[in-house]
């Protein structure tokens, strides 16, 4: 028979969750009165602040999706570019995500900047970029990332973690090898923005919510919400 390991009680959970102190990076100067019209350019300024203020991969991103029956799925990637069409990364066609956004393609970032005490979140159609633009991205990833990509089968059964690293090893080996294969299943994508909210958190909870709304004719329009 199995041992049991009790669980630690949930009151308990409860107690360390209402101990964790929030809200405590060094927070940054915001004046929404004067933010320029364009919110890609704000986040240009907000992500250099983010690196200026040494917050660790300021890159990462929450990407969430939803399947063609709406149910939610959300995890962390890494941001690959932010320009005119919006914010773009890349994934595998085998994919959970790629599934989802196949299926609806629409989506969602969240970019959470605890040490500056600032949240970014995206949301917009999510577009696919087609095989050129994923092969460059592809070829442009340094040698370990493509055999990371090559040496696993996302979503499937796994038999063990050394099952993986084998795999992941001969990927590397092929890679090496083959300095200009590409994954065919490697897929380039972007967020194309209709809405960006910058959220400045503030120790006395009074938030600054500053939102983008794009409009019809792709100008933007801006104005404040209450926390």
């Amino acid at each position: 028979m199995a041992s049991r390991v009790p669980p630690r009680h949930s009151g308990a959970v409860r107690e360390l969750l209402r101990s964790l102190p929030a809200l405590s990076g060094d927070v940054l100067p915001f004046e929404p009165g004067t933010a320029p019209d364009d919110p890609l350019t704000l986040f240009a300024d907000w992500f250099a602040a983010a690196v200026d203020a040494r917050v660790p991969e300021p890159h990462a991103v929450t990407l969430a999706t939803a399947d063609a029956d709406g149910r939610p799925s959300a995890r962390v990637l890494v941001l690959k570019d932010v320009g005119p069409d919006g914010f773009a990364f890349a994934t595998d066609a085998r994919s959970g995500k790629a599934r989802d956004l196949a299926a609806n393609p629409r989506a969602a970032l969240t970019f959470w900047w605890q040490p500056v005490v600032r949240q970014v979140r995206v949301a917009g159609a999510a577009r696919y970029l087609g095989p050129e633009v994923s092969a460059a991205d592809y070829l442009a990833r340094s040698p370990a990332s493509r055999a990371a990509a090559l040496g696993v089968r996302p979503g499937e059964p796994l038999g063990s973690v050394a099952g993986l690293r084998a795999s992941m090893a001969a990927a590397r080996r092929r890679t090496d090898a083959e300095p200009g294969f590409v994954l065919p299943e490697w897929q380039a994508w972007v967020v194309v923005p209709e809405v960006v909210e910058f959220w400045q958190g503030s120790a006395d909870r009074a938030h600054v919510r500053l939102v983008y709304r794009r409009s019809g004719d792709g100008s933007w329009a801006r104005s404040l919400v209450w926390p």
